[in-house]
């Protein structure tokens, strides 16, 4: 597809229109935060379900919904004022290869954040660059993993220093930083523009962003992503990432 530049920037800001509404919430993994109206509720329920937000969508929410199911309904009460004890007693839990083991350790760096880090918000915003979030995400990492834990876990916090399009990490900030006049974004972390935001790359938004040429590399990993920002930023610097509702519906949607 084959369109001149203006042409290109009107056709996806037409998507965005279409897309960004309420009633895209329903079926997406951002309806799991959508529940909670407390802050932090909003910011762990957000975490936990983008952290399994991959494969069937239907499959995701019913697992983040059995996350919160097992959370009392009140994740961020439930980390705060529970042991270790009753982490394990939350029972068990599998969705692909996030195991019970992963959420039980993932309860355990939550609380450790909220408790001793000033919680997920501080740390984006005291890693944040000025044109970028991908640092805070890496740094999050190495946070994220300071306790005893079993390596297998790693793998279900990304880390683009290490060539990952952190696709999960990046659609969770869209979710707790854009400010969406719209109601699907969150927009409660103030201390961060949405200008820096990057896109959520993954294989519905790789292949639409390749055959519209706004995107040369092959591989949807960290290149890729700084690829893309350029372009999205260049149509919209205050509000790149908008057009991840362009990208992703036109892909996973109407199979573009």
């Amino acid at each position: 597809m084959k369109l001149k530049r203006h042409e290109l920037k009107a056709f996806l800001d037409e998507k965005v229109e279409q897309y960004n509404r309420p009633s895209f919430i329903e079926c997406d993994p951002i309806s799991i935060p959508h529940q909670f109206t407390e802050k932090q509720d909003i910011e762990i329920a957000g975490f936990l379900a983008a952290t399994i937000a991959w494969g069937n969508r239907k499959m995701i929410l019913r697992s983040a919904n059995r996350i919160m199911e097992l959370l009392d309904h009140s994740p961020y009460g439930f980390i705060m004022n529970s042991s270790d004890y009753e982490f394990q007693g939350v029972g068990s839990f599998v969705h692909r290869t996030f195991n019970s083991t992963d959420l039980f350790y993932f309860l355990k760096a939550l609380r450790h954040i909220y408790k001793n880090k000033g919680g997920l918000e501080s740390i984006f915003r005291t890693y944040q660059t000025t044109d970028s979030l991908q640092p805070a995400i890496h740094e999050l990492h190495k946070i994220f993993f300071e306790l005893p834990h079993e390596k297998r876990t790693e793998r279900h916090v990304s880390d683009p220093y290490k060539g990952s399009s952190a696709k999960k990490l990046n659609m969770y900030l869209r979710w707790m930083i854009r400010k969406d006049d719209n109601g699907v974004d969150f927009g409660i972390w103030d201390s961060i523009s949405p200008s820096i935001l990057s896109c959520p790359l993954d294989v519905h938004s790789g292949n639409v962003a390749r055959k519209l040429g706004i995107l040369k590399c092959k591989q949807n990993d960290a290149k890729a992503v700084a690829e893309l920002d350029g372009v999205l930023r260049s149509f919209d610097a205050e509000d790149p990432v908008k057009y991840d509702f362009a990208l992703f519906g036109l892909g996973a949607i109407e199979k573009f």
